[in-house]
């Protein structure tokens, strides 16, 4: 019988953790260093490939992900040396999908055309906003023509380029957020990820705000209005909203993505990279340190980054299974619940199904669109004791 990570397939994670500069409102594991030894990292990509390879033997692989950080600024190079490592290493499904993640400041057309020649196949792009004062405002280095040159690169050289916006900024309104969504959308892109400015604790944003110098916010009501015009307009347009942020022309939607969200196994990789991992039918947590210099200096000296490896209960499975499941519009197979499908759970479905929240067609649970807003609100119910 197959495992349930496989209903989701498997994938693997590698976190760049250096940036040009922190954003206000990033409360990513990434930092700023001058100086970078980048074969050392190369090896210790490597070794922790070697490592997880060894436990996962007999998988197909179905996604690699350079996340960060700023994996853009990474030597074509080593992005080549880790991606032979991985051919190597497991047998790769035939539509394998290698994704890196890049900023416009750090797009050369060379650098692009060694990550395509190494085997990425997909760029995730972090332009954030369409116009300069904005682009300033959020903390980013490049402007907007730079942005859109860098975008032309991208879509020059990749099959498949997705590009992050953030709404919800300082000082937006409903009007000004429509026509820039509607810009990005006449830019031939295939996939967008959408999301609202979130004020994250142990941020710059956060600690203004804390302050109360971050102002002029737009307040809750506008910006759920932004979010539901930002699902009419891309469904309009055909970028379909396949996840609570993320939209795509059907047949481009991220697989690697997709995996967490359909709860598959994936190995992270590099300092603060999380994991999933099934290994001898028990499914763990993992995760590794956050500091980069701690996390290089444990792969030399142990040949491991990894830090805790948690078993997870049957509980904490079903809990992860709604929490990253009911995001995506598809919902969550009703046949993965079927050990905690108790009498309880089928009451409060039919209580939020009733409410207009969420729908059954007899094979999934899903959200409605009436829902998908309030995503939070209905987990809580569905977890609740």
């Amino acid at each position: 019988m197959a495992e349930d990570w496989e209903y989701g397939g498997f994938g693997l994670y590698l976190h760049w953790p250096f940036c040009q500069a922190k954003c206000p409102y990033c409360d990513f594991n990434s930092h700023v260093m001058a100086q970078i030894d980048q074969k050392a990292w190369e090896a210790a990509y490597l070794t922790e490939i070697d490592r997880v390879g060894a436990e996962t033997q007999g998988r197909i692989l179905r996604s690699v992900f350079f996340g960060g950080g700023t994996p853009s600024l990474m030597d074509p190079a080593i992005v080549d040396a880790i991606l032979t490592r991985v051919r190597a290493t497991w047998s790769c499904a035939n539509d394998i999908e290698v994704t890196l993640e890049a900023n416009p400041t750090s797009v050369e057309a060379g650098r692009f055309a060694g990550y395509r020649d190494a085997g990425v196949n997909r760029v995730s792009m972090g332009i954030q906003a369409l116009n300069d004062a904005d682009l300033k405002a959020l903390g980013r280095l490049h402007t907007a023509t730079e942005a859109m040159a860098a975008f032309d690169i991208a879509r020059d050289t990749f099959d498949r380029v997705s590009f992050d916006l953030i709404y919800a900024r300082q000082g937006q309104t409903l009007a000004a957020w429509e026509t820039e969504l509607r810009q990005a959308l006449s830019m031939a892109v295939d996939h967008l990820s959408l999301y609202q400015l979130t004020i994250e604790d142990g941020t710059a944003f956060g600690d203004r705000y804390a302050a109360g110098k971050l102002r002029d916010l737009p307040d809750d009501d506008t910006a759920a209005d932004m979010y539901t015009a930002t699902q009419e307009i891309c469904e309009v347009a055909g970028i379909i909203g396949y996840e609570v942020s993320n939209h795509a022309k059907p047949g481009f939607e991220s697989i690697h993505n997709q995996i967490y969200w359909r709860y598959g196994d994936y190995a992270g990789i590099g300092p603060g990279a999380h994991g999933r991992l099934t290994v001898d039918g028990q499914r763990y947590a993992t995760e590794t340190p956050l500091g980069p210099a701690v996390w290089l200096s444990q792969v030399n000296r142990s040949g491991s980054g990894e830090g805790d490896r948690i078993a997870l209960s049957a509980e904490d499975q079903f809990a992860e299974k709604l929490l990253m499941g009911m995001r995506l519009r598809e919902g969550v197979a009703l046949t993965r619940l079927e050990g905690d499908y108790s009498e309880d759970l089928y009451n409060k479905i039919k209580d939020l199904s009733e409410l207009g929240m969420i729908e059954t067609d007899g094979a999934h649970i899903r959200l409605t669109p009436q829902g998908r807003p309030v995503l939070n609100a209905v987990l809580r119910r569905l977890l609740a004791d």
